[in-house]
């Protein structure tokens, strides 16, 4: 999967656009993904990631980086040796496109604030 584009709001993954935060697999996207507390990122809101077994997961907290991760995220996934990369969305984006041919790659990404 190839980002082409993302701005506040609103990304195109593969030639589809979205305009809610997402959860990009290897080969699909859940264009609905919500946090149970919005800005604050826990373990049962990544579920669906761990199930996948990633190498490494991409977590874009947001144009302005208000979503903020609970710090037993951090610990379950060096716990599982994921490698764990949290940035501002639009920086997210340019490390995903880099990564994801490479591992298996998963980012979660927050679109607005």
């Amino acid at each position: 999967m190839t980002i082409e584009k993302y701005s506040f709001g609103k990304i195109v993954i593969d030639n589809e656009k979205y305009t809610n935060d997402v959860i990009i697999f290897p080969k699909r996207v859940k264009s609905d993904w919500w946090r149970i507390k919005g800005h604050f990122l826990q373990l049962k809101d990544i579920e669906s990631i761990l199930d996948e077994n990633p190498e490494i997961v991409i977590f874009g907290t947001g144009a302005y980086g208000m979503m903020k991760i609970d710090p037993e995220v951090v610990s379950e996934l060096q716990n599982k040796e994921i490698t764990l990369i949290a940035e501002k969305t639009k920086k997210a984006v340019k490390i995903y496109n880099e990564k994801s041919a490479q591992s298996r790659v998963i980012a979660g990404l927050h679109l607005t604030c």
